[in-house]
């Protein structure tokens, strides 16, 4: 590289910097925003379903499906095979 064109290229550099930092917080701003606002639509939505009733249905279900998959428990302390009677 020619040494004359070095204070050029860092001039250029550094204005490059200050652009891609500048898009880096902007990105950053607006990501932020929409996270906000994510979290108050799901939060509004979640009220509406409550107010319907949904959210108390859903808790049963889980709740039944959660006793469906317990292992029904045995009443014998100690299970025997054909094999070892």
């Amino acid at each position: 590289m020619d040494p004359k064109y070095t204070g050029e290229m860092l001039r250029h550099l550094e204005k490059q910097d200050e652009l891609l930092f500048d898009a880096y917080r902007s990105m950053s701003h607006e990501l932020h925003k929409l996270q906000v606002e994510e979290e108050m639509l799901m939060r509004s939505f979640y009220h509406l379903m409550e107010a319907q009733g949904l959210t108390k249905k859903q808790k049963q279900d889980a709740t039944n499906v959660k006793q469906e998959r317990e292992p029904t428990q045995s009443k014998e302390l100690v299970t025997v095979d054909d094999s070892e009677k």
